[in-house]
Order: structure tokens, then C-alpha cells, then sequence
């Protein structure tokens, strides 16, 4: 049976850098987000590497559509390779009372929609000889966010899931890494509702292409956490020695808008 490489929130950034480093490589792709028009389109260009590429829209948000996604991934196939990478977030006060939806779309999509597909994909790859995945966190994961509250609290739970289950599969056939950049050069920004936010005025965002390579070839190798670039490592490093209170200020401070 052919291996298969699933792919989330694949029709832009980092998701499509993750399915043109996995097609170069030989992998036959799954791929997955709402767009299905991006998707086929991206999934036109890798067939050029002659592999294998379906593209399954879905809207990890819906549940039962996340359930759907993987029965219809693993039919008559075997996934080896499970990249997370769809998220979703919004900049602003938690508290302002508006915007519900999209808070809890972040939650299902970042939280419960990973950890359901990563948990059919161990016992699922432990049974076909092993297999990798590799979950999209962030250096948000690293520290409290205010005024994208959410976004930090549920990459913080990608990070601690991603550690915690790497250590109970340490030394079986499956590795679980966690990638967790900084700012980077995809459309989330705009989505999230982050122009002008101070953080892509200090820190120019990294390249999608690079920040994926990165993760994959971390991945590759079973490393458990990968934060690219030294600036991204300060600050996941600098909460572990810094009094809370001071953290969540700095970091108040950087996801503020300029001139607020």
C-alpha cells in the first residue's frame, strides 16, 4: 500500500511551502483547507513531480467534517506523514464582546481538530511500521498573549500536547515535532486582523519556504521542538527565566497596534 503525506490548511503559506517539499521529495499528498479552487490549483503544479496528489476541501472548524477528512484520508491508503498546519486567529480584546465565532473557530481548529487527527494517526501509523507528524505551533505558545488571548492559549496547548505525547512515544516508531515559528510571511496576518501590530515592525517576518523547510527537516530527524530563528528563540527562551507578570507586559507591548 502507498504511503501518503496529509496535509492541513493547504491552499496557502506554509502549507503549500510543507506540499511542494513533500512532492519534491516523492511523497503522495492529501491536502486539505476550505479553499477547494487554491487547492486545485496547487494540487495541478505538484503532479509535475509525478505524484500522487487529492485534495479534499474541508472545514476543521465542523467536526464532523474533521471525522469525514480522516476516514476518507486512510481508505484503502496508509498516511505516514501528518502535518497540522491549519490555524486560525484574531487580534483584539478578549473581553471586547464581539467576535465570538471566531474565537471559537480558532479553538476547534487549533485545538480539537489537531488533536483528533493526530490521535487516529498513531495507532494508525504504529500498525503500518511508523510514521511522523508535525504539529504548527508558534513562539506565541511559549507565553501568555494579550490581545490575541486565544491564539497564544491554544498554541501553547499544540506545544504541551506535542511534548508531552513525543515523550510517551520516545523510542517507538512514531515521532511527534513541534514547529513553532515566529512571525512569518503568510496571508494569517491579514486574517487575523494584525495589520499595524508592532511585532512585524520590530521582527520583518521570516520566509514561508524557509520556516517550513525548517520544521520539515526537524521533523525528519524526530526533533521534538523546532523555533527558527535566534530572535524567535529569545523569546521562547526568555519566559523560562522571566517573572510571568513581566512577560505578559512584553508581550501586551509587541501584539498592541503602533501608536496605541
Amino acid at each position: 500500500m502507498p504511503n501518503w503525506t496529509l496535509i492541513t490548511g493547504a491552499s496557502e503559506g506554509l502549507g503549500v511551502e510543507f506540499a511542494r517539499i513533500a512532492a519534491a521529495e516523492g511523497h503522495d499528498l492529501i491536502l486539505t483547507a476550505r479553499s477547494e479552487d487554491k487547492l486545485n490549483a496547487l494540487a495541478h503544479e505538484l503532479r509535475s513531480n509525478n505524484v500522487q496528489v487529492e485534495v479534499i476541501p474541508v472545514d476543521l472548524s465542523d467536526m464532523a467534517q474533521v471525522e469525514k477528512l480522516w476516514a476518507q484520508a486512510t481508505e484503502d491508503r496508509q498516511v505516514d506523514v501528518l502535518v497540522n498546519n491549519a490555524g486560525l486567529g484574531r487580534h483584539g480584546q478578549f473581553g471586547d464582546g464581539s467576535d465570538w465565532a471566531r474565537e471559537l473557530s480558532s479553538i476547534q481548529v487549533n485545538v480539537l481538530a489537531l488533536s483528533y487527527l493526530m490521535k487516529q494517526a498513531i495507532p494508525h501509523m504504529q500498525g503500518a511500521g511508523g510514521g511522523k507528524i508535525l504539529n504548527v505551533a508558534s513562539v506565541a505558545g511559549f507565553m501568555p498573549g494579550p490581545n490575541m488571548a486565544t491564539y497564544h492559549a491554544t498554541k501553547a496547548y499544540v506545544l504541551s500536547l506535542t511534548e508531552a505525547v513525543s515523550e510517551e512515544l520516545s523510542g517507538g516508531n512514531v515521532t511527534v515535532t513541534a514547529l513553532c515559528p515566529g512571525a512569518t510571511q503568510t496571508a494569517f496576518f491579514d486574517a487575523a486582523d494584525m495589520g499595524g501590530v508592532r511585532l512585524l515592525k520590530l521582527n520583518r517576518p521570516a520566509r514561508a519556504d524557509a520556516v517550513a523547510q525548517a520544521g520539515w527537516n526537524a521533523m525528519q530527524r524526530g526533533k521534538r521542538v523546532i523555533v527558527p530563528g535566534l530572535l524567535n528563540k529569545f523569546f521562547a527562551f526568555s519566559p523560562r527565566i522571566s517573572p510571568r507578570r513581566m512577560v505578559t507586559l512584553i508581550s501586551s507591548t509587541v501584539m498592541g497596534k503602533a501608536g496605541v
